[in-house]
């Protein structure tokens, strides 16, 4: 298959499915998936990622950050529904009629600019979107007959068409006792308010607050989407805390070595001179660096896999290339480099590569960007590039 083998991701799209289809296993029979694939599928290749989901496993919702990531979706052929998380600016509600897209609506002011704006196109299908804590957007929940009352208002507006309620739990991925109860506050408030709206006479359409830590640490029952983001590409909601359901990492993501040379002890490496060889060394040059999403901050602490080996990265990690220490290990020019991935009996993780930054897995499979080639592996063959 014709691409730069510089340095490229492979998509697993067998470990997308199993991934799926684990989640899918604990979860009570009324609950459906809604699939999150914002940030081109957390940097995996929104496409090919979409179009397993909907073809092979029958997904039939699907989340998004924004209204080109939505419209996206349906000119790649995806009929299903599409719930934008985030805000889309009122004066777009026309698009978001034509592409039969969802748009989470988050008070009573921006419901009815939407409504307003919907004039003479049809009406905005939308997902009340509640703050039960997490204190991003949402209608405030502190006081629920309040939130209920702002709610129900929404439903009186001719150019909106409420199809759904929901929340994001905060702090689902935390076995800390306080966060825990946190949690259980946060899906009460969310339960009292749908009563309310219920004994009023109101459709609430579809509740959901499940996300990928909820729908594994929490009790599922009533939330009939869970929010499948991160478990689905095979990375943990918290690193620290077990995931209760089999899971493989989706992503993979390789270079290549294109230069080694010998230097002798007391050789400066890299920009800032940051290493400075104690001994004489064997150093690779990896075709790699931050423009491709490899973090700068894995300068001097970061490993690298080579011929199944453990090299440490030595030197400031560059725009396009990096340095690791080879010494003692078979390497020439055009070998493979694991970044993130296995290789023999080793393995290198997103959320290694997390620690290391001190940051979160999800961050670092976001930040690959777009010049990598996203390689499709599918039954263990190369099967298409996005």
């Amino acid at each position: 298959m014709d691409y730069l083998k510089r340095t490229y991701a492979k998509i697993n799209i067998d470990s997308l499915k199993f991934n799926a289809q684990s989640y899918l296993s604990v979860l009570p029979s009324e609950t459906k998936l809604m699939c999150v694939v914002k940030a081109n599928a957390y940097g995996h290749g929104v496409k090919a990622v979409t179009s397993c989901l909907q073809d092979e496993l029958g997904v039939r919702w699907f989340g998004v950050s924004n209204i080109d990531e939505a419209i996206e979706l349906r000119e790649n052929g995806i009929l299903g529904d599409i719930l934008i998380l985030g805000c889309t600016p009122p004066s777009q509600a026309d698009r978001l009629i034509k592409y039969d897209i969802t748009q989470a609506c988050f008070d009573l002011s921006y419901a009815g600019q939407l409504s307003k704006a919907s004039d003479g196109y049809g009406k905005v299908k939308v997902h009340i979107k509640l703050d039960t804590g997490m204190s991003r957007i949402g209608i405030p929940c502190d006081d629920i007959k309040a939130a209920a009352a702002q709610a129900e208002e929404m439903y009186k507006l001719d150019g909106i068409m409420p199809t759904g309620i929901f929340t994001h739990l905060c702090v689902a991925d935390s076995d800390k006792e306080d966060n825990i109860r946190f949690t259980q506050r946060q899906i009460n408030r969310i339960k009292s308010v749908c009563e309310i709206l219920t004994a009023d006479g109101y459709d609430i359409g579809v509740c959901h607050w499940l996300n990928s830590a909820g729908g594994v640490y929490t009790n599922q029952n009533g939330s009939k989407l869970a929010r499948l983001g991160i478990i689905l590409y095979g990375l943990y909601p918290n690193h620290q805390l077990e995931v209760p359901v089999k899971m493989r990492p989706v992503m993979e993501l390789v270079s290549t070595v294109s230069m080694v040379k010998k230097i002798k002890k007391g050789t400066d490496i890299g920009y800032g001179r940051t290493f400075t060889a104690d001994r004489d060394m064997s150093i690779a040059t990896i075709a790699a660096g931050y423009a491709d999403g490899y973090p700068r901050l894995l300068s001097n602490k970061g490993e690298v896999l080579i011929n199944g080996k453990r090299c440490k990265i030595v030197g400031n990690v560059c725009m396009d290339q990096f340095m690791a220490d080879t010494t003692g290990v078979k390497v020439k020019p055009g070998d493979e480099a694991v970044l993130i991935g296995r290789m023999g009996d080793e393995e290198i993780t997103a959320d290694d590569i997390a620690d290391i930054c001190h940051t979160i897995g999800y961050e670092i499979v976001c930040g690959i960007t777009k010049r990598v080639p996203r390689v499709i592996i599918k039954d263990g063959k190369e099967t298409g590039i996005e």
